[in-house]
This record gives structure tokens, sequence and C-alpha cells, in this order.
């Protein structure tokens, strides 16, 4: 069995169910090529929504009229280094590749910026030697 990649999402405003799109179609064709991420779940109530999802970690798209611009998601992943590696050799551009700082930890992170306009901050903890 393979080690999970994905071991959460978080989202930057309400819900990671949510994130506001235009074409669920495309979306999920995205999605599916650039992040790894398969259709579970497609509902029309109460907005058209598509929910994705890898290694168990579900992120969601709504036709909600939201600002994609102003919306995105943080994803938690075992390994930072094969995260970027494997969206890179699907075409997408990373970037913003640093050690952020938070509650006293520190995080390897890096940045994707959908064609959607939705934002991803994607982080792992770093292990402290000793």
């Amino acid at each position: 069995m393979t080690e999970k990649l994905y071991e959460a999402a978080f989202p930057y405003a309400e819900d990671v169910l949510a994130l506001p799109v235009e074409d669920l179609d495309q979306t999920a064709k995205w999605y599916g090529a650039t992040f790894g991420l398969v259709e579970v779940e497609r509902r029309d109530d109460p907005v058209p929504t598509v929910i994705l999802e890898r290694d168990g970690v579900q992120v969601g798209f709504a036709i909600n009229g939201g600002d994609a611009s102003q919306e995105g998601a943080a994803i938690l992943v075992s390994d930072i280094h094969k995260a970027r590696d494997e969206i890179e050799a699907n075409g997408v551009e990373t970037g913003n590749w640093r050690v952020d700082e938070r509650d006293g930890k520190r995080f390897q992170v890096f940045f994707v910026i959908a064609p959607d306009g939705l934002c991803y901050y994607f982080h792992q903890p770093i292990e402290d030697a000793g």
C-alpha cells in the first residue's frame, strides 16, 4: 500500500467543499489531471457542486457566485517534495517555495494558482532533528 500524500484540506474562508468555480466539468478534469483528485459526488442542491477526493481528503467546488480569486485551500501533505514534483510534472507552475512559521512550528510550503483563480497552499511540517 502506498503512503497517503494528501492528509487534510482546510478552507481559506468557510467551506472546503464549496470553493467557487464556473464550470464543474472543466474543474473536475483539471483537478483530476493536475492534483490527482477523483470525482466522488455531484449534486445540484442547493447549488451545482462536485466533490473530488484523494487519499480520503475531499475538496469541493460549487457554482455559487463566489470570487475564486479570494478563495482556495490549504493542503497538508506527507511529502512536500513529491507533491511539488507531481504537480510540476503535470505542467503546472508552483511558486513561493519557502519555510513558514506558525504557532512555533515550521512548515515547508509552496503555492499553486489554478486556472479558475483559486489559490492552494501546500504545506508539510518540518520535523526538527533532536
